[in-house]
């Protein structure tokens, strides 16, 4: 699988090099594959970039270019918080379609039984 687009960035906002960013990134793809049984599934890249970057932050601690810039910066409460807000979109319009399917049989649910 190619590297995300998103990597650069999680690279600097951690303090890492691109090229251990990389390296980072291959080791969580083989291990999201690994717990995901395959690469094509979105619960693998899901894996896959949650493992990246809580390893990306976890060398970032780690790396004199983070201490230097004297602000702590995390990104994976950005990910995991993007990731509750998507899935909150998606909860709310299945209970919209679930709230108008209810309304809908029951204004249709005495018709029916009438002939």
């Amino acid at each position: 699988m190619k590297a995300p687009k998103i990597l650069p960035w999680i690279a600097h906002k951690t303090g890492i090099s691109e090229e251990l960013a990389l390296k980072l990134w291959r080791r969580a793809a083989g291990e999201a594959e690994v717990m995901a049984g395959c690469c094509d599934s979105s619960d693998y890249y899901r894996l896959a970039v949650e493992r990246f970057v809580d390893y990306a932050e976890a060398e970032g601690c780690r790396s004199v270019v983070r201490e230097t810039t004297g602000s702590k910066t995390c990104v994976s409460w950005l990910w995991r918080h993007q990731n509750r807000i998507s899935k909150l979109n998606l909860i709310t319009a299945q209970n919209l379609v679930r709230l108008w399917q209810s309304n809908w049989e029951s204004f249709l649910g005495p018709q029916r039984h009438a002939f």
